[in-house]
């Protein structure tokens, strides 16, 4: 059902072709109004229920219960996917994926956090790094966690190493401890890309300075032509 190339997702969700009409965007992102870094935060809660899949981080996971939700209900995903927005200031995940229409119906949430990278995109940033956590109180999910990190990397385009996500127990308190739901919390760090691009550059400039230094050059001589 997933696929890598963007424009299956503009397909998908038409709003996106052209990126100065993402919704809600604003004076924010209005010309020279960029800001080099902007934070999101957010949390997902979804109930416990019997006879639905398991998926946490696009993972399914054999349990006797799954989360309810109009989409595949992956709370970890969902609090992915709206820090971002929350970062870029443009709304909620039900106001771009309302669980009123039925084309999100049971729909992968990797699907949909491709869209959010589309809107990330277009406005003019990407992904600094994102630290998340679980809170479920069965079943153990330590065994998951490397693959929930790759499919989080590879949907967002970025290294597996900006992609950091913790699970813990409710400790039989509360509605996650009770075994009646799970919940999700994300915080992330967006970078302009105007911004990151010239860091790029500059880092490159330096790395060239240093190969052609002279005391670069003079340590690829032979020992004899040193001297």
């Amino acid at each position: 059902m997933l696929h890598s190339a963007a424009g299956q997702y503009r397909d998908l969700f038409p709003e996106t072709k052209d990126s100065k009409k993402a919704p809600e965007a604003g004076a924010f992102f209005a010309e020279g109004s960029f800001t080099m870094f902007r934070i999101g935060q957010s949390i997902d809660i979804h109930p416990l229920q019997d006879g639905r899949r398991l998926v946490l981080g696009g993972v399914e996971i054999d349990s006797p219960k799954g989360l309810a939700g109009h989409s595949d209900a992956d709370v970890l995903i969902h609090a992915v996917a709206e820090s971002i927005l929350g970062a870029l200031a443009l709304g909620d995940l039900g106001a771009h994926f309302p669980d009123t229409d039925p084309k999100y119906k049971d729909i992968s949430s990797m699907i949909l956090l491709e869209h959010v990278y589309i809107l990330m995109k277009d406005n003019g940033y990407r992904l600094g790094n994102i630290d998340a956590t679980v809170l479920a109180e069965k079943p153990k999910l330590a065994a998951y966690i490397e693959q929930m990190r790759a499919n989080l990397a590879r949907c967002l385009h970025c290294e597996i190493s900006q992609v950091s996500i913790k699970a813990t127990r409710g400790e039989k308190l509360g509605f996650v401890g009770r075994q009646e739901g799970m919940a999700a919390l994300c915080v992330c760090l967006l970078e302009s890309q105007e911004n990151a691009e010239t860091r790029d550059r500059e880092e490159a400039g330096l790395e060239s300075k240093a190969q052609n230094s002279p005391e670069k050059a003079a340590e690829s001589l032979p020992a004899k032509e040193q001297a």
